[in-house]
């Protein structure tokens, strides 16, 4: 269910405002299009699938329309524990918003996968739009239209729109097509609201993309990031106090993860506290530990705290 709006009240009637989830397989650049519409870093992006394990809200509003964006899990056919958390997030994401927007690859003959998962989808009374994303990397752009009408003929999406996420190319026209699809009501949040997660979930996640950075892969998805400690302006230098651990399963894992003589953890820390500083806008200092956590992914109680 939905909170009620606590958006400044608006005499608008035209004003439009609800929940977009963004679904579709790993990699296609959800995480990315949630950057680019913010014009701000919520969700981190590393070349692997199944990156984002979370559900994250992030607030694009102007004045007549604010879209609560849910940035969702790829949607694949999961093998651990972990994934399928993973997909039952981004299932549940899609039931509770008011449209969706489904993201392909533009140019890749992905339909066969696409299908069974816009199956699922349209049994859902929400209205549907198409992002064909990545078009700054097709060559060959007499690809598209005969991708657009097979994905048309199959399936009633409301709009189709070829994007690049990562240059910004037909944004503008995505969230012309958004509003469009949006139903009318008040704000949901206040003007300033951009997420509801904590600053802590995102310097975990910050902290991960740096392991997925460094290690690239030599250690692709056992990997996860706790936050024992978060203490603001706690030194004498004013700097944030942030304890970190790095969670593997294995101990071949752990060493990889520390390096030779830790000079690996502490590549991921100095890159990690770059981008931790650029978030908070303000100095802190990161202390990361290594621990073995076997079978993390696969019990039932998930171990990461924020």
């Amino acid at each position: 269910m939905h909170p009620e709006p606590i958006g400044e009240p608006t005499q608008d009637k035209e004003f439009r405002s609800g929940y977009l989830a963004l679904a579709g397989r790993p990699n296609v650049g959800k995480s990315t299009l949630l950057n680019c519409l913010l014009d701000q870093k919520l969700a981190i992006i590393t070349p692997k699938p199944q990156t984002t394990r979370n559900t994250v809200l992030g607030v694009w509003q102007n004045p007549k329309a604010q879209i609560a964006i849910l940035d969702t899990p790829g949607i694949f056919g999961p093998r651990k524990l972990l994934q399928e958390i993973m997909v039952a997030s981004a299932f549940r994401a899609l039931r509770q918003a008011d449209l969706i927007l489904f993201l392909t690859e533009a140019g890749q003959e992905k339909f066969a996968e696409d299908r069974e998962i816009l199956e699922k989808i349209f049994s859902l009374p929400r209205p549907i739009l198409l992002a064909l994303n990545k078009v700054d990397r097709l060559v060959d752009k007499s690809l598209l239209l005969p991708q657009m009408e097979m994905y048309s003929q199959n399936f009633p999406f409301q709009e189709i729109i070829p994007i690049s996420a990562r240059t910004g190319e037909g944004t503008k026209e995505l969230l012309q097509g958004l509003i469009r699809a949006l139903p009318p009501g008040p704000p949901l949040f206040p003007p300033d609201f951009l997420t509801d997660r904590p600053e802590r979930f995102f310097v975990a996640e910050i902290i991960r993309e740096a392991a997925f950075a460094c290690l690239r892969e030599e250690l692709p998805y056992s990997l996860g990031v706790r936050i024992e400690e978060f203490r603001e302006n706690s030194r004498a230098r004013g700097k944030d106090f942030i304890r970190a651990t790095v969670l593997v399963e294995r101990e071949t894992q752990k060493a990889i993860t520390l390096g030779h003589q830790g000079r690996m953890i502490k590549e991921i820390g100095e890159k990690a506290r770059r981008e931790i500083e650029s978030f908070l806008d303000r100095p802190v200092y990161l202390e990361l530990w290594v621990k073995v956590q076997k079978k993390w992914r696969t019990c039932g109680q998930n171990p990461l705290r924020y």
